[in-house]
């Protein structure tokens, strides 16, 4: 019998690919449910069930898997004292059982359950590896999983905002834009220079309900402070010597859309007490005369500095940060999102090919995206940038993007290949670190196959893996390691 339950309905996909493991690995039932496990009644939304084993069994079963995040095998359910279960029907004496969480974000969001009587014998290790392998698809199917809105409907934002990566904090951050554009309050951005405050800046506005107004950027640092209220309020013919007409400022510009004040931290404390009272009152005043002027606009603010040092120093008000402060988002820099990196790369060379009207696509060698990978990028998505576009256009005659065609920041020595070439035992351990990461990245960081595949014992892999002090994910979907598998493949 296959059954299934996702979030409490059929899903045809999940058939077929419960479908499929059957028709690899003989199993007499089979059944998919999605849920966390921490509710004692997580198994009510399924369908019934007319498995071999007693409900309360195999729920005791599934909680354990889900308790553990490990895998539960059973050779013998008639042998397994843990479960103190007088087993007197006779078709269960010998079934064997296989079940094991489905991981999302290192948690247990979904199980698979396995069962089959003693006719086909226990399940092997090849074949657990074989429905461990086939089963990966149905983390799709689980609500929890980040890419799961790719099959079930629209993602977060249109691919043609220019923000792009793939990370954890990225999406964390896409779903904050989500919150926020559609709202009328101040929000204010955080982050290192080049991390595109301005460009998240217009995200929020051209995706949100006040897009058909204006967009209107000012760097506060830019403008000198005699010019800057001026620019910022407008002013009215003869108000000052050169007022020759009137003039709105870029506050009235933006009315109906948003205004985006870069570098909030560099406004002087005049120009500061004035904005104050904008955001107030919502009214300004032109230079130059007495009336009031209402104003509909939406403000937004960026800054690399902490704001709530600068208020310690006296260098920023605290009434005006908690007016542009009601909504925060911070960018992470691009040190904490490596991830992102490659995507990033792929994303600049395209885009940089097709401004070029290249016909042809150069790529990286592996060692040249080694090399970018490591590198902290202090000047974040912009220094990444800049230096796709000067790859290209040092390689232009070549076509293939390698070491040497990298700056001196990312690549100081100039190496082309190892940069330990000239020491044995370095360059040893230089090559045993990346081979490693190759190596566990290949399969999916599963130690006992990895170890498996380039010929290494568990324990010396181990070995390695604390020598090198690699950093992975920790936690995936393995089979236990305390069942001995002996004389069954």
């Amino acid at each position: 019998m296959i059954t299934s339950a996702v979030a409490g309905k059929k899903n045809p996909l999940c058939l077929k690919l419960l479908n499929l493991i059957k028709e690899e690995v003989p199993v007499d039932e089979i059944c998919f449910f999605s849920g966390d496990g921490k509710d004692s009644g997580f198994l009510e939304n399924a369908p019934p069930l007319s498995l071999g084993v007693n409900t309360n069994l195999r729920e005791k079963i599934m909680k354990k898997a889900f308790r553990d995040e490990n895998p539960v095998f059973i050779p013998d359910l008639h042998k397994e004292t843990w479960l103190k279960v007088n087993i007197q029907e006779k078709d269960e004496r010998g079934r064997s059982i296989f079940c094991f969480p489905l991981l999302v974000k290192n948690k247990p969001a979904g199980i698979l359950y396995l069962e089959r009587s003693h006719k086909y014998g226990p399940f092997s290790r090849r074949e657990m590896k074989l429905i461990m392998a086939l089963s990966r698809p149905l983390n799709f199917l689980l609500p929890e999983h980040p890419q799961r809105r790719a099959i079930q409907g629209p993602p977060l934002l249109d691919s043609d905002t220019g923000l792009v990566g793939e990370s954890p904090q990225f999406m964390n951050l896409l779903r904050l834009i989500e919150k926020v554009k559609d709202i009328n309050a101040s929000v204010m951005i955080w982050g290192e220079s080049g991390t595109g405050k301005e460009m998240v800046a217009r995200v929020i506005h051209e995706k949100g309900t006040r897009k058909k107004g204006n967009f209107v950027a000012l760097n506060c640092g830019a403008v000198p402070d005699f010019l800057l209220e001026s620019e910022l309020f407008g002013y009215v013919k003869g108000a000052f010597t050169g007022a020759t007409r009137n003039k709105p400022g870029l506050i009235e510009e933006a009315e109906g859309g948003a205004f985006f004040l870069d570098e909030i931290a560099d406004l002087s404390p005049h120009l500061q007490a004035k904005l104050l009272r904008v955001l107030q009152e919502k009214e300004i005043r032109r230079i130059g005369e007495n009336q009031v002027r209402w104003v509909n606009t939406r403000f937004l603010s960026a800054t690399n500095k902490n704001i709530e040092e600068e208020i310690n120093k006296g260098k920023f008000r605290e009434d005006l940060y908690y007016r542009l402060n009601i909504l925060t988002l911070r960018i992470p820099p691009l040190r904490e999102r490596k991830e992102d990196v490659l995507v990033l790369l792929n994303h600049f060379v395209d885009k940089y090919c097709s401004l070029f009207h290249w016909k042809e696509r150069p790529f990286f060698s592996p060692r040249a995206v080694e090399m970018m990978m490591d590198y902290s990028w202090p000047g974040n998505v912009r220094e990444l940038q800049n230096e796709v576009q000067r790859c290209l256009i040092m390689s232009k005659e070549e076509g293939f993007i390698k070491e040497d065609h990298l700056s001196s920041k990312i690549n100081p020595s100039g190496q082309k290949k190892c940069g330990y070439a000239y020491d044995f035992f370095k360059a040893k351990a230089e090559f045993e670190k990346r081979f490693l990461c190759q190596a566990l990245a290949r399969w999916n960081y599963n130690k006992a196959k990895t170890a498996e595949k380039i010929g290494l014992s568990r324990q010396g892999l181990f070995k390695l893996i604390k020598k090198h002090k690699l950093n992975f994910p920790s936690k995936f979907s393995r089979i236990p390691e305390n069942v001995s598998f002996s004389g069954w493949e």
